[in-house]
């Protein structure tokens, strides 16, 4: 059994259809795509030590399956340049979900590097009732929710789907370097496309993946977040 089949076997054992974002960058890491790596804290004191063996600036947030939207509750900091600060936002963000979230099962704090900036895209997928597994791609961060500029294709794509989808959206200019800014690294892109196609071709117990925000640089891309939705089990 892969790292893959003994999370997903680990998280129907529990009941749980939504994994954890530690969870799913294991899994999105699983298939070569790169990610910023998230590491467990359970307490501030972990999370201080974490963090100064990561080297700063990192970001904290929290881990609960229970809490898919972490910003949304105060369940992020991000920026945080010294040990005061991380202990202050541990502290911050405890309080925070603990108040709006008092049901919620915590298993700690996630501590990872904060990703330099880059463009920011969103890779996803999501199961259609008539065509199964569709992958999207779109312009990330806040901009997926405010300019819906996104493109879509059927599971299984081929390179040149993955490179077309890139190329549709509005917002390819930002991609290809706009005004003096560096060019995204097109082909890494493109891979990620085809490895997560890969994956959920394999794996139809997934439902729904959003990697966002993907930063992209002119030398490769990572994913600063992951979330995966698993379909529910028929156990």
């Amino acid at each position: 059994m892969n790292t893959t089949e003994k999370i997903i076997a680990a998280a129907q054992k529990d009941g749980r259809t939504t994994l954890t974002e530690i969870e799913s960058k294991q899994i999105i890491s699983g298939e070569a795509i790169g990610v910023v790596e998230a590491r467990l804290a359970t307490t501030k004191k972990q999370a201080v030590a974490l963090a100064r063996e990561i080297g700063f600036p990192v970001v904290l947030k929290i881990v609960s399956p229970q809490i898919i939207h972490k910003s949304d509750i105060g369940g992020v900091k991000l920026g945080l340049e010294n040990p005061a600060q991380v202990g202050r936002a541990y502290d911050a963000i405890m309080a925070s979900v603990s108040e709006r979230e008092p049901k919620a099962r915590i298993e700690g704090i996630a501590v990872q590097k904060m990703a330099r900036p880059g463009a920011e895209v969103i890779i996803g997928m999501s199961k259609d009732v008539q065509f199964g597994p569709v992958l999207m791609f779109g312009l990330g961060g806040v901009f997926v929710e405010v300019l819906k500029d996104v493109s879509f294709r059927i599971v299984p794509i081929s390179r040149r789907d993955a490179r077309q989808m890139i190329e549709e959206i509005r917002g390819y200019p930002v991609l290809k370097g706009y005004r003096g800014s560096e060019a995204a690294d097109l082909a890494a892109l493109e891979d990620m496309l085809l490895k997560l196609s890969s994956l959920v071709e394999r794996t139809p117990e997934i439902k729904e993946v959003d990697l966002n925000p993907i930063v992209a640089y002119a030398d490769g891309a990572v994913a600063a977040d992951a979330r995966i939705i698993l379909e529910p089990s028929n156990n």
